[in-house]
């Protein structure tokens, strides 16, 4: 059996949304490609500790507001490795490169240095995905209430949102998407379609959402489509990654107010779930954007929510 390396890798984020790459030197395997910084993880070292190292060894900063994110395993030819990423918000010092490596900030939705690293790829798509993630609530609302809170949190930054009413004939779901999509197109913003894949293809959103049953049905992910599901448990976000699904939403951490009385995940099972997860991973179910933090120290990527993001100012 093929032994396999652990390294921790470090996301460094600046405000502004760009991440830092690093050219690998000459005399290294795979010379000239990019990546994230980070490297091995020492024997006896936490995944925490080794990031320290390296980031101490590559560029000479030390991290001070970071939280665990992805984990994925990728096979090289020489050598399988298992990536420990780390989103880092906030260091000390600043970067440069102290193994006389280019270094490079970012933008992951149009990087402009080339050739990047294989294993790095999917996680530049990750990075796509915004923190937040909107869910509609017309039927609470009401239309007029609904589309002024969109263009408020449209031009508050809000690119990621999901379509899920219910209570729509399918003509009033058409008319209604069509309207997010026509508000959400000057902004670049994301708009999916809960349940219906075909539907959201005939209506041209970005992507569809799936059902845990839908989920646990589906033998391959739907093509040309940003896909999501709900999950609950670790049999669900196992079969979301064995289809290559783009993100999960996992909860419900906290009660909500329609279903109060629903069994919850709490934080701390919502952090062992998410452990060692390939996919961005949100949080859902009585989110606040005060959770955003807590979110992110559990290993979520985001919060996803359908109630408190449209009456944030």
């Amino acid at each position: 059996m093929t032994e396999i390396v652990n390294a921790a890798v470090a996301v460094l984020v600046r405000p502004d949304g760009k991440v830092l790459l690093g050219q690998r030197p000459e005399g290294k395997s795979w010379a000239g490609w990019w990546e994230f910084p980070g490297g091995k993880i020492e024997d006896g070292e936490t995944a925490e500790q080794g990031l320290q190292r390296e980031l101490d060894e590559e560029l000479g900063v030390r991290a001070t507001r970071f939280n665990p994110w992805l984990t994925r395993v990728f096979s090289y030819p020489e050598r399988t490795v298992r990536l420990n990423f780390f989103m880092m918000r906030e260091w000390q010092g600043e970067p440069f490169g102290k193994e006389g490596q280019n270094l490079s900030w970012q933008n992951p939705h149009s990087p402009s240095v080339s050739p990047l690293l294989p294993a790095n790829q999917p996680v530049m798509e990750a990075l796509c995905l915004p923190s937040i993630y909107a869910i509609t609530n017309l039927a609470e609302m009401g239309e007029s209430q609904f589309f002024a809170a969109l263009q408020r949190q449209l031009d508050s930054g809000l690119r990621l949102i999901q379509i899920r009413e219910k209570q729509l004939s399918a003509s009033e779901l058409a008319s209604f998407t069509s309207k997010v999509l026509a508000a959400a197109q000057p902004y670049a913003a994301k708009v999916l379609l809960n349940g219906d894949v075909v539907l959201a293809q005939k209506l041209g959103a970005h992507g569809a959402h799936l059902s845990a049953a839908r989920l646990m049905a589906m033998t391959e992910k739907p093509a040309g489509l940003l896909c999501g599901a709900s999950c609950h448990n670790a049999e669900e976000l196992a079969q979301a990654e064995q289809l290559g699904l783009d993100y999960a939403l996992l909860g419900a951490v906290q009660p909500t107010p329609t279903h109060p009385d629903v069994a919850t995940l709490g934080w701390q099972q919502f952090a062992e779930l998410v452990k060692s997860q390939p996919l961005p991973i949100y949080a859902l179910g009585g989110m606040k954007q005060s959770d955003l933090e807590t979110a992110w120290k559990n290993g979520g990527h985001g919060i996803a929510m359908m109630r408190e993001v449209w009456k944030a100012t």
